[in-house]
């Protein structure tokens, strides 16, 4: 089903404040809180709205270090790809991974205390993912802005 301008505006409430109530959602998008209840199940049950999650600072957790890193697998077999993106799904440091067209084949967004930790996670799981032929690690010097709110 087609979202509307109202369903529209309830997604960008959600996204910037989940835990908001059922009462000042349905007030803030102008509806009645029946039919915003129902516009948020149904914008759930469609899986516009995955899922509710907190954002946490990664600072206070001692894990302010962002390494973007590049991975060229051995070959574009389906085994290789499927291989690698079991193991890479299992490294708890990892918070995204994507398959690209260009250069690398994967880029992987990974967390780390520090450069040594960084080191650690290499060592201990990055360079032991199947098929990886050549690694390629940026880190990140400054977050210039960071948002998970997609355009609605």
């Amino acid at each position: 089903m087609a979202l509307d301008e109202t369903d529209r505006r309830i997604l960008k409430v959600l996204q910037d404040r989940g835990r908001i109530s059922n009462a000042d959602l349905s007030e803030e998008v102008n509806l009645s809180q029946s039919a915003c209840h129902r516009r948020v199940q149904r914008l759930e049950n469609e899986d516009y709205i995955r899922k509710y999650v907190a954002l946490l600072d990664a600072r206070k957790l001692q894990v302010p270090t962002t390494v973007f890193v590049e991975i060229t697998l051995s070959g574009q077999a389906d085994e290789v790809l499927d291989a690698f993106e079991r193991g890479v799904a299992l490294i708890p440091d990892v918070l995204e991974c994507h398959l690209m067209a260009g250069t690398a084949d994967y880029i992987l967004k990974v967390v780390a205390e520090n450069t040594e930790d960084f080191a650690r996670i290499h060592r201990q799981y990055l360079a032991r993912l199947p098929g990886v032929a050549q690694m390629q690690s940026s880190f990140a010097l400054r977050t210039v802005f960071k948002t998970t709110a997609l355009p609605v």
